[in-house]
C-alpha cells in the first residue's frame, strides 16, 4: 500500500473514532494514546507532518496477510514511533511513543 492511502485510511479512522489497541507489554510507555498520554488530535497532527520517507510497510508478524504500516518522524523535537494496521472498520495501534 503507498504511503499516501495509508495516510489517508488511518486518519479517517482517527477521526471516526474507529481507534482500537493491540494488547502488548510496556503500554505505558509503548502506546501513548490508548493510555490517553496523547490525544486523537495530536497523532493526527503527527501523522499529517509525516513524509514518505518516513514510513514503511511490512507484513504483521501474527498473519502475513495483514499489511503493518509504521511511521517513524521527528515532531518538535522528539522522534515518534507510530505502528498500526487495519481490520475494517478500525486502526489497530501497536505503537505510538516517543
Amino acid at each position: 500500500m503507498a504511503f499516501k492511502k495509508a495516510k489517508q485510511q488511518v486518519i479517517h479512522c482517527l477521526q471516526n473514532g474507529n481507534v482500537s489497541h493491540e494488547t502488548r507489554g510496556n503500554i505505558d510507555v509503548k502506546n501513548l494514546l490508548a493510555t490517553g498520554a496523547v490525544t486523537i488530535d495530536e497523532v493526527i497532527s503527527i501523522i499529517l507532518r509525516a513524509k514518505g520517507g518516513d514510513y514503511s510497510c511490512s507484513p504483521h508478524h501474527f498473519d502475513s496477510n495483514v499489511p503493518m504500516h509504521l511511521i517513524k518522524t521527528v515532531n518538535s523535537g522528539k522522534t515518534w514511533y507510530i505502528k498500526w494496521y487495519i481490520l475494517d472498520p478500525d486502526a489497530v495501534f501497536i505503537s505510538v511513543h516517543n
